[in-house]
């Protein structure tokens, strides 16, 4: 399967004054090794098709939606993490690095992003059973 790390989205702009403006957002290598791993998760639960699906709504809904609202994710500190290794993460990430990260929910998955100028950045994706984040990589 071939990934691209910047992702662009054939979807319509929105009308002007909704979002004027489009970010562009890009797939880092972390998110990318992420998506291997729900690959690999879902062939071995025999449910391709999940995986089909997640990579359409990459592209039709979720690239799309933060090209246009990159701020619709929820803050990831208003809910912080409460065990002791994700909070010694955290504490290792630059200043003012946590507080700019955010959440976007999507069905079965989570993604972690963050946006610096006009780009998103998509950090990691997590499908609902697996545990946390893994910052150092990030």
């Amino acid at each position: 399967m071939r990934r691209s790390r910047n992702c662009s989205s054939d979807a319509r702009r929105a009308p002007s004054g909704v979002a004027d403006k489009l970010h562009k957002v890009q797939l880092t290598e972390n998110f990318l090794e992420r998506l291997n791993a729900i690959e690999a998760f879902l062939t071995e639960v025999e449910a391709h098709f999940a995986f089909d699906e997640l990579l359409a709504d990459l592209r039709v809904s979720i690239i799309p939606n933060l090209q246009r609202f990159p701020a619709m994710g929820r803050r990831y500190l208003d809910h912080p993490p409460q065990s002791a290794e994700a909070l010694a993460q955290l504490a290792q990430l630059p200043a003012g690095a946590a507080a700019a990260l955010r959440e976007y929910l999507h069905g079965d998955y989570l993604i972690l992003y963050t946006e610096a100028g006009s780009t998103v950045y998509l950090l990691s994706i997590r499908h609902h059973r697996q545990l946390s984040f893994d910052f150092a990589k990030l």
